[in-house]
């Protein structure tokens, strides 16, 4: 396991990536579970409202994104400077990407419908910086063997045809598997041989004069969604917190 962790993780420089995956996933779920008491009226968290105006946690998110970014520029990879530096950055883009819809909107959008955005993204960052680091490339690597090349080439090989098979069904309209298909093998490959959703770039493209595929298509994403929409919600909801049926409140950490 030392060897392993040392050849993959320590000599290619990935340490910092690693740090920051941790603290960027610890971030959002610190953050989502200090808003969910606010908004229950628990514990002893309140907004931060200084002089009556309410700061959104976008705001020290940047902060931190600022410092981490051009400590982790000005840091050797390997030196105690890029782990911290990465920390810091992780931390804070976990406070900015929790409100993404609200950037997206420009409009205090985290306990409404809008606000699932910041979920999904922040699923979405995870699993790529993880498909990324997951990624064993030799970049980096001293004296690589034999083995280790041909081991490290497969694994780039097999992640680059995934990715590309995951363009494949962004292409066909399926947003949310095109992202986990770049980390869950043959999801990126199903979704982009299945046929493309209603509306797609791709079914505008090749369904314009097929009205037995564009047909099809109709009816295979009305029973996907039909199948598949519960439990999404009861996932997002899980993670995020159920959505307000009105307008956003101001009941968050901002």
């Amino acid at each position: 396991m030392g060897h392993w962790w040392y050849r993959n993780i320590v000599e290619p420089g990935k340490l910092p990536l690693l740090l920051a995956l941790l603290s960027f996933v610890s971030s959002f779920l610190i953050t989502r579970v200090i808003t969910r008491l606010i908004r229950a009226g628990r514990g002893p968290f309140k907004n931060v409202t200084p002089g009556g105006m309410h700061i959104h946690h976008v705001v020290p998110g940047v902060i931190l994104v600022i410092i981490g970014g051009f400590g982790a520029i000005g840091s050797s990879r390997h030196s105690f400077g890029a782990g911290l530096s990465a920390v810091i950055f992780g931390m804070g883009a976990g406070l900015v990407l929790d409100e993404f819809a609200l950037i997206l909107h420009l409009d205090d959008v985290y306990w409404s419908e809008q606000g699932r955005k910041s979920v999904e993204i922040v699923v979405l960052t995870a699993a790529i910086v993880a498909l990324v680091l997951g990624g064993f490339l030799p970049f980096g690597v001293n004296d690589l063997t034999a083995d280790e090349r041909h081991n490290r080439g497969l694994v780039a090989m097999n992640t680059a045809t995934n990715f590309f098979l995951a363009l494949i069904a962004l292409w066909k309209g399926k947003a949310r598997t095109a992202f986990f298909g770049t980390v869950i093998p043959f999801v990126a490959l199903i979704g982009a041989v299945r046929l493309a959703r209603p509306g797609s770039p791709y079914a505008k493209k090749f369904y314009a004069n097929r009205p037995k595929a564009r047909a099809k298509a109709g009816l295979r994403a009305f029973h996907h969604d039909r199948r598949w929409a519960s439990p999404r919600r009861r996932f997002e909801n899980f993670i995020g917190g159920t959505p307000d049926p009105e307008r956003a409140r101001d009941t968050e950490v901002r």
